[in-house]
């Protein structure tokens, strides 16, 4: 039997549903960011990057650097088992505490990736909840949504962001039935926000727990860059906060932080921490000082909401279907997978501008986009260069200059 034809026939759909993805050989120069080489078929290019998460720059900053390298100098660079084993080393207790200290709970534990916090710590804690009934917002992560398949519970689906949807299902499953509401506070692909606030309310009022991703929002907003939960004054309020070191903090990692009986219940539970090597102590010292250093300089923050907000002033003046929305997310709406990746092909190759296409499944089908991530280091020069080399390829490619292109959505 030729088990190949099966594979083939898997990637031909793909390809058939514009759907294939192409990934470009990046070479990042700390110092020079958002400035890359790209190693193209034709040798290698400078680049300027507009989609990555490491929404601040902390991948380069000297002080989370320096960390990385005395600690792997000091100690070496593996973790050396698992956390059973021989993985809790000093490194990622202090880590667990800064993140507990961050987001004001009692403790917290770390995860490998933050795909893995969700799937393996919503899976865990509702399965450990007799009876538990998910209650899961229409456009959550593929991480929480496999965290809730996951966990074998009932879930129900409330339609993004729609309170009064979500508390028709919490007055549905009557006051006495176990309830975890799930949801995000900053949806990355539109870049809206979660009305936390109300969120918890309803919690509160139909007895329910309350587990909100806040991987966009960590470092990024609050006071001490607790995220919007902190910006929104409801911390304390939320039960479990899930967020990852992998965008803001610019490091590699998941986490979440709760109270600690519930933080012991998933370390003593949860198959994806239990048999998982722990990540290494040069990555926990890394992420130890992004962590500090964003708690107390606002710098960074600031910054990077003055570029986002001339991105989209830029961007809206010329014309171009810029989403709208309040945060550091600049979605552009193409609303066809063919030439959102064709976009995509033309600002690298002819314009020195790597913005990866938002096709489906990340986004549903007619709403592809590109997605315009700024950082404090993207200036007025490359912003203006940016606005350019779109028009140039929306010309192109005969794509709408108004927001109208949006109707589709």
């Amino acid at each position: 039997m030729d088990y190949s034809q099966y594979f083939s026939a898997a990637l031909g759909r793909l390809h058939d549903e514009r759907r294939y993805r192409v990934f470009a050989d990046l070479e990042r120069i700390a110092g020079r960011f958002p400035h890359a080489t790209w190693h193209s078929p034709s040798g290698p290019r400078n680049v300027v990057i507009w989609c990555s998460n490491d929404y601040l720059g902390m991948g380069q900053h000297p002080k989370v650097v320096g960390a990385m390298v005395e600690t792997a100098t000091r100690v070496g660079t593996g973790a050396g088992g698992t956390r059973n084993i021989a993985g809790t080393h000093h490194p990622l207790v202090q880590l667990e505490a800064e993140l507990a200290d961050l987001h004001g709970k009692e403790a917290a534990l770390l995860f490998t990736s933050g795909y893995v916090s969700n799937q393996t710590g919503i899976a865990t804690l509702a399965k450990l909840i007799p009876d538990c009934l998910i209650l899961s917002d229409a456009l959550n992560h593929n991480s929480m949504i496999e965290g809730v398949r996951q966990s074998g519970c009932e879930r129900q689906i409330w339609r993004h962001n729609d309170l009064a949807h979500l508390e028709q299902l919490l007055i549905a499953a009557g006051p006495n039935r176990p309830k975890l509401i799930a949801c995000e506070s900053l949806y990355s692909m539109d870049g809206d926000v979660a009305p936390l606030a109300a969120i918890c309310d309803l919690a509160e009022r139909y007895n329910a727990m309350t587990y909100v991703d806040e991987v966009h929002a960590v470092g990024m907003y609050g006071p001490r860059g607790g995220g919007i939960a902190e910006r929104d004054g409801v911390m304390h309020r939320i039960d479990i906060l899930e967020g990852t070191l992998a965008k803001a903090f610019g490091c590699l990692g998941g986490y979440i932080a709760a109270k600690g009986e519930i933080i012991d219940a998933v370390r003593s539970y949860a198959p994806g921490f239990i048999f998982t090597t722990a990540l290494p102590p040069p990555i926990c010292s890394a992420a130890t000082a992004a962590i500090k250093h964003l708690k107390s300089s606002s710098w960074e923050r600031e910054r990077h909401q003055d570029r986002a907000a001339r991105v989209k002033a830029i961007l809206n003046a010329a014309g171009l279907p810029v989403m709208d929305n309040d945060t550091h997310i600049v979605p552009l709406f193409v609303g066809d997978p063919e030439k959102c990746k064709q976009a995509s092909d033309l600002l690298l190759e002819e314009h020195g501008i790597y913005i990866q296409p938002i096709n489906y499944p990340t986004v549903a089908k007619g709403t592809e986009r590109l997605r315009i991530t700024p950082s404090p280091y993207h200036d007025d020069g490359l912003i203006d260069r940016l606005a350019e080399a779109l028009l140039q390829v929306w010309e192109r490619l005969g794509l709408a200059l108004h927001k109208k292109a949006m109707a589709a959505e």
